[in-house]
């Protein structure tokens, strides 16, 4: 027997189950269009005069008492003193410590939240929190005022980042963009898996692995990103 159709989560999955009978369809392609201008619009908006800034994405699910926390918010510190605005997806856990760490260093903190079927919670430290409905109209705003990527350690959306990155970076989307990996224990298995199955099979070229910078040290991070910001041609606040 079929089942009745079933209301969708979230503005994404309206849109992209536009075409299943199981999905109830809540709006014209017209008014999707328009919802989805007026939310670039609005981000635009909202960064327009940001300035020099890096995104860091990890996991919304690590506790304050994780070590990883006093990193992630020591690292976005860093950052902050060394003039660059701090962008992160806005939630709990190492976005949290992000934000957090952020406005310690007197820098600007942004979240830039998420609708999801289970609410993610705006976090208390940012000066400027976004909400958007479209994942990809985020991640529009995550490259487009970023001079750099920092990931830290992460489930499935950290990493979709992180290969969205490496994709845009490897097709020349964007250019003198560093990707940096914070934490080499955590992300030593991923360097060698890259390196044991898509370069030994020649799916990338062994000058892709360039893309990718892994470091420790939170000054490291700043030095290079804040030489991006020069190279892009965004001078970072003093």
């Amino acid at each position: 027997m079929d089942r009745p159709a079933r209301i969708p989560e979230s503005l994404d999955e309206e849109l992209l189950a536009a075409e299943f009978a199981e999905v109830v369809s809540l709006h014209s392609d017209a008014e999707r269009i328009a919802r989805i201008a007026n939310e670039l619009a609005q981000g635009f908006q909202a960064l327009t005069h940001l300035g020099p800034a890096v995104s860091i994405f990890g996991s919304a699910r690590t506790p304050r008492d994780d070590p990883r926390y006093a990193a992630a918010r020591a690292l976005a510190r860093t950052l902050a003193e060394s003039g660059l605005a701090v962008i992160t997806g806005g939630g709990g856990g190492l976005m949290e410590a992000a934000n957090r760490g952020a406005q310690e260093g007197g820098g600007k903190s942004i979240g830039l939240n998420i609708e999801l079927p289970r609410e993610q919670q705006p976090n208390p430290y940012t000066d400027l929190a976004l909400r958007f409905h479209y994942f990809f109209v985020r991640k529009i705003m995550f490259v487009r005022y970023a001079s750099a990527f920092v990931v830290l350690p992460g489930g499935f959306g950290t990493l979709d980042e992180l290969f969205e990155a490496a994709t845009l970076i490897q097709t020349h989307k964007i250019r003198h963009f560093p990707l940096i990996l914070f934490g080499d224990d955590y992300w030593d298995g991923l360097h060698d898996w890259i390196e044991a199955a898509p370069l030994a099979h020649r799916n990338i070229a062994a000058n892709d692995l360039d893309i990718v910078t892994v470091l420790d040290d939170p000054h490291a991070v700043a030095e290079l990103a804040t030489a991006a910001a020069r190279r892009q041609g965004r001078s970072p606040r003093q």
